[in-house]
């Protein structure tokens, strides 16, 4: 079993400010434990001749090239808009700093 205690789950908890019941904080301590074991074993196998990935596949860009192409004329795009000014949409202020 792992090293860590219920109250060290506690006050984790209390850092993140959740509010755990003694239930909760039983099984968040065996599940932290299990995790912790868990990447203890890792740790155990990994040589230092292997280097750190994030990935198990070497990745590349899979951007495309941004290339000009056709747009849609403003009026059209406008035309089944709610609310505009001829040349932008219009939408109401969603933080209520505007209103």
């Amino acid at each position: 079993m792992s090293d860590i205690s219920a109250e060290q789950v506690r006050h984790l908890a209390n850092l993140a400010r959740i509010d755990l019941s003694d239930a909760e904080i039983a099984t968040m301590t065996t599940e932290l434990g299990q995790i912790m074991e868990a990447v203890a074993s890792v740790q155990a196998v990994a040589a230092p001749d292997v280097p750190a990935t994030s990935h198990p596949i070497p990745l590349k860009n899979v951007y495309r090239p941004d290339v000009v192409a056709d747009v849609i004329p403003t009026d059209k795009a406008l035309a089944s808009a709610p609310e505009h000014d001829g040349s932008r949409f219009k939408v109401s202020a969603i933080l209520g700093e505007e209103q």
